[in-house]
Formats: C-alpha cells, sequence, structure tokens
C-alpha cells in the first residue's frame, strides 16, 4: 500500500518566496525529522520556497535523501495585487473555484496542479514519498479527495501540518497525523 505525506512547511517569517523558517520553525522542523524517524520514506519532493525546504532539510539528511524540487507545489497565487481583504477572497475561492484575481490563478488551476504532481506520484515505482508544499495548496489537494473540505478546514491547518495519503485499488483517502 503506497502512503504520500503531504506536509505544509513549518513556521515561517512571511509569505515571500525566500522567507525563512522563524526560530520555532526550526526547532518544528527537527521535530518533523523525529517524527517520521522509522518511516520508509524513499523520495522528498519539496516547494522550491525556503520555509519548505528548511523544514524538510533536518528529515532530508537524517535519511540520507536529496530534496527534489518542484515548481509545481509553490503557493497558489491569489492576485499579484494587494488586498486589504484578501482573507475575504480567498474565501470566495473556496466556493467558486474558477474565480481568478487579477495576477492569480484559480482554486481549480492550483488544485489540478498539485493532483497532478500526487498522482504522478501514486503511479511512480517507488514505494512511499513526502511532499511539502504550503497551506492554500495542501488545503486545495485535500478538497479533490473531500470536496466538503473548506475554507474553515484551511483556516485550522497548523504549521506545520501532516497529512497522509494512501491509495487503495482506485480510491485515496487522507488522515491528518500531525498534532500539536
Amino acid at each position: 500500500m503506497k502512503k504520500i505525506y503531504v506536509i505544509r512547511h513549518c513556521k515561517a517569517e512571511g509569505q515571500l518566496p525566500n522567507a525563512q523558517l522563524t526560530e520555532e520553525g526550526r526547532e518544528q522542523a527537527k521535530k518533523l525529522a523525529e517524527f517520521f524517524s522509522g518511516q520508509d520514506i524513499d523520495r522528498i519532493i519539496s516547494s522550491p520556497f525556503q520555509r519548505a525546504i528548511q523544514s524538510i532539510e533536518p528529515l532530508s539528511k537524517a535519511l540520507h535523501i536529496e530534496i527534489e524540487l518542484d515548481q509545481q507545489l509553490t503557493e497558489k497565487v491569489l492576485s499579484n495585487k494587494d488586498m486589504s481583504d484578501w482573507l475575504l477572497k480567498l474565501r470566495d475561492t473556496f466556493t467558486d473555484m474558477t474565480l481568478r484575481f487579477d495576477g492569480g490563478e484559480s482554486s481549480q488551476e492550483a488544485m489540478n496542479r498539485i493532483a497532478g504532481v500526487v498522482n504522478r506520484l501514486f503511479d511512480d515505482d517507488k514505494s512511499n514519498a513526502v511532499i511539502v508544499t504550503h497551506g492554500n495548496l495542501l488545503a486545495l489537494l485535500l478538497k479533490y479527495y473531500n470536496d466538503e473540505f473548506g475554507f474553515e478546514d484551511w483556516k485550522k491547518l497548523s504549521n506545520p501540518d501532516v497529512f497522509q495519503l494512501t491509495k487503495q485499488a482506485n480510491s485515496v483517502t487522507y488522515e491528518r497525523l500531525w498534532i500539536e
């Protein structure tokens, strides 16, 4: 039975691609490595954003597995303009999956992007993989498998967060593993 672990990055200093983990985030990254000790992991794939890479570096070093960077795992772009009401706009993108703001992508586009990565991993010969991504993209992946997953569920995600996806026959289920 193939398992894919999807991780939301640890606490970071900001949202820009080069934002670093906070001190607390660096401690969380060490705890993630401990959390996965003893698990059979074949691959580690990460968003190229610094906070995602730094979140998984301790596990990568412990398992001696190189981190593969994948642009498809970057956070969903809501807009290329500053929006003071971004939280309301984000909520709207959970109910209208085709809604797109200036310079952004729709939730449907972002969902297809991460689902494509996961589907390729499920088709891969290797057994288990770890994916490190961002909160909105993780939420959209969970919505892909359970349409009832919505904005309020996104708000309940933690930094970090860990979900295990399991595929049996043609069905994928998920379970939240990270409890703070």
